[in-house]
């Protein structure tokens, strides 16, 4: 009997102990170009203080395995962190009291793609947290398109009467041109009678 509560104070003591890393998602999907938070949970104590907190988080891809962020002691080393992803990732430091890792990463490459792996130490253990990320090639931007202008109703009604308008210019000419044309007709008809008068009477 007393053996058996011996135990059970030893297993209780090494499950309240316990430190687990967990993923917010397994697997993340971008565009290159676009921005991503990847986020970690991991346990936390109520005496738990981001000081004694180390964070080393790396992508394994298939030519390489940056560093992708480091904590010591609760200080960003940023040496340690590789070219490929200088000025692009951002933790957010207010939630790793809450036992959250939040990695913002800025204009995402197609290289970034792989496995993100992210170790995390605290005085009361330690653990590995893994997700996935595929990086996809920014589509081709359709080019823009000139709309076309189909004539509105109020349009047609314009051209109506743009075209009735001319109509009526071009019949009011012909009518002229056709009157001229008789009158200069007459006017020749005349003066041929004339002339024809003259060479009788001479």
């Amino acid at each position: 009997m007393i053996c058996r509560i011996l135990l059970l104070i030893q297993l209780t003591s090494c499950v309240c102990g316990t430190f687990v890393v967990n993923v917010a998602q397994t697997s993340y999907q971008a565009e290159e170009n676009h921005n991503i938070t990847l986020e970690w949970t991991f346990t936390t104590n109520t005496d738990s203080s981001t000081n004694s907190l180390f964070i080393f988080c790396e992508v394994f891809t298939d030519h390489d395995v940056p560093v992708l962020f480091h904590l010591h002691e609760g200080v960003e080393v940023s040496e340690s962190q590789d070219g490929q992803f200088a000025g692009r990732v951002q933790c957010d430091k207010d939630v790793l009291r809450e036992g959250r890792i939040r990695l913002h990463v800025s204009r995402l490459r197609t290289e970034d793609s792989g496995l993100y792996v992210c170790e995390m130490k605290t005085k009361y253990g330690s653990d590995t947290g893994r997700c996935h990320l595929n990086v996809t090639a920014a589509a081709d931007e359709p080019k823009p398109q000139r709309p076309t202008v189909s004539p509105q109703p109020e349009s047609r009604g314009r051209i109506g009467l743009y075209v009735g308008l001319g109509l009526t210019a071009a019949a009011a000419l012909l009518t002229v041109c056709a009157g001229l044309c008789s009158v200069f007709r007459l006017c020749l008809t005349k003066s041929a009678k004339r002339r024809e008068n003259v060479s009788a009477v001479v």
